[in-house]
């Protein structure tokens, strides 16, 4: 393999990496707060690309606009999901919380196959994706380079408002003494609410992206990439928002990669990943940048 094609190899590993750690920090931010694994998060992916394609397809509205609806709208739906579903289950048994989250999600795929449909559909990219790039001499698809570049962004955004804001202040305080913090005067329910818009926006975001890079949609896209996405938390810590990034760049790479050196393992590629989560959990279930912690109850 030449320089060239290592560097594209590369850049596609970092771009389907990007979108893992958005989708991750969704995972993370849910069960560093509830110690809760939101199964219902990879199908708020799937919503994101269908209210945005929605939104051109019948509304007519530009696409940075129905981004945007798309978006919003998913976090709407996270905050639904957390009112209706979790909260009545706060209380109960960790095993309950687990089916739920589970049911959800199995409802939301369903619902998506009765209304819409099974069919694929094509998912318009905007121009600025169609471009092709010349960098360091490799040829590059301006999808290619975008979603990293969006996805980083998007990130960096993410980090000021967990680290640098009174309801990021919260958060954390929430994830480390939820009884504590509430006896300080804070609502920890509104937090939780904030928690859930606030990842199933990520999780908005990241199923545009996608269906920018893959343009084409149906109500069962967002499972393997789900799954993917709560291996690399696993692998950077679950619960740890920098160890959910970083597993997502590493999971990325790490399936990109290991088929662009040997390509007669191509038909095991998610395999591999799988292998990847087997290993931490029998390793280093904490993760990379995971630390140990109490039970929630």
């Amino acid at each position: 393999m030449n320089w060239v094609t290592f560097f594209q190899q590369l850049m596609n590993g970092v771009s389907v990496g990007s979108l893992y750690a958005l989708l991750a920090i969704g995972y993370t931010l849910v069960y560093g707060i509830l110690g809760l694994i939101n199964f219902a998060h990879s199908d708020v992916f799937m919503l994101g690309t269908y209210f945005a394609f929605f939104m051109m397809a019948i509304f007519l509205l530009p696409w940075w606009l129905s981004v945007l609806i798309g978006v919003a709208l998913c976090a709407v739906v996270g905050m639904s999901i957390e009112r209706v579903a979790y909260r009545p289950l706060r209380n109960a048994p960790r095993i309950s919380a687990l089916i739920t989250a589970v049911g959800v999600s199995f409802f939301i795929e369903n619902l998506g196959l009765v209304t819409v449909g099974a069919r694929p559909k094509g998912f318009p990219r905007p121009d600025l994706m169609k471009n092709v790039y010349i960098l360091l001499g490799a040829r590059i698809q301006g999808v290619t380079f975008w979603v990293p570049v969006i996805s980083i962004l998007i990130l960096f955004v993410l980090f000021y408002i967990v680290y640098r804001t009174k309801i990021g202040i919260a958060m954390r305080a929430v994830s480390r003494d939820m009884e504590t913090t509430r006896l300080m005067g804070v609502d920890v329910d509104r937090i939780i609410l904030y928690t859930f818009a606030l990842g199933s926006a990520l999780a908005g975001i990241g199923g545009v992206l996608w269906a920018c890079k893959y343009p084409q949609i149906n109500p069962l896209m967002g499972i393997f990439p789900g799954w993917k996405a709560f291996t690399a938390a696993v692998v950077g810590g679950i619960g740890n928002v920098v160890g959910a990034m970083l597993g997502g760049f590493i999971i990325g790479l790490a399936e990109i990669l290991i088929v662009a050196f040997f390509p007669g393992l191509t038909g095991y590629r998610d395999a591999f990943v799988f292998t990847i989560l087997i290993v931490f959990l029998l390793v280093r279930p904490g993760g990379l940048m995971g630390e140990a912690v109490r039970e929630k109850v």
